[in-house]
């Protein structure tokens, strides 16, 4: 019953949330901070669902073009990891997004990059273009280096795409790390604390493009660690 209570009342919000974003976007299509203001209004639904949710992401951090990398668990990112969503970033999505009703057009007017993982040929023209768009507009860029939700199987192995760009665009690589919420329901009244936190940036300028499984490694193993102590910190608040 909770469950079903909390659908019709927070999905409506979703959705205005959206519309809300996407006029923005429509009077600034393609601005580099459209995914900020999108990303902060649905980090305002988490109290909706029974997160208390404690964002330590300083907004400094992205003065300067970086690739963030994240942990993804579930469809809660939306509300969850949004909030670690720093100005000046845009994310990359799988092209399917597109056909999502409102959220597929407010992800394409807020300047987020669709790209064809399908197809080798036209993914490499994206990164291109996407390299490019760093440069000129001070872009940091968001991906998910799991590539899939893991859905309660902790951090999956990565894929090296988000790596290849930090290394080509010699940029660092900045892991922003959620703790586990696995064990959230929509029908449980109170869902407890989740926590969004960045680590150390990861600076690329020693590794050589032979050295990108090095890199991912390192970087997988900085938030393998973070994630350990975030859940043992949000199963102490929990307790209080």
């Amino acid at each position: 019953m909770l469950g079903f209570l909390r659908l019709i009342f927070v999905l409506p919000l979703f959705v205005l949330f959206c519309i809300i974003g996407t006029l923005i976007s429509l009077v600034r299509p393609f601005h580099r901070n459209n995914t900020y203001a999108v990303a902060n209004l649905f980090s305002k639904l988490a109290p909706l669902i029974g997160i208390k949710l404690i964002v330590r992401v300083p907004k400094h951090l992205t003065e300067t073009p970086k690739v963030i990398i994240a942990n993804h668990q579930s469809n809660y990112d939306v509300i969850t990891v949004a909030g670690g969503v720093t100005p000046g970033v845009v994310s990359v999505g799988k092209k399917s997004l597109k056909w999502i009703p409102v959220f597929g057009l407010l992800y394409w007017l807020s300047g987020n990059i669709f790209i064809d993982r399908s197809n080798k040929t036209r993914a490499k023209d994206t990164m291109d273009q996407l390299l490019s768009r760093m440069k000129k507009s001070n872009l940091s860029i968001w991906m998910f280096p799991e590539g899939t939700r893991s859905k309660g199987r902790g951090l999956l192995p990565f894929k090296m795409g988000a790596f290849h760009i930090a290394l080509q665009a010699k940029v660092p690589v900045l892991p922003i790390v959620s703790s586990s919420i696995d064990s959230l329901s929509i029908n449980r009244w109170n869902n407890g604390h989740a926590i969004i936190e960045s680590i150390e940036l990861i600076e690329t300028n020693g590794f050589e493009d032979k050295q990108v499984r090095d890199l991912a490694e390192i970087a997988r193993s900085k938030m393998l660690q973070k994630i350990e102590q975030l859940d043992a910190e949000v199963s102490a608040l929990n307790l209080k």
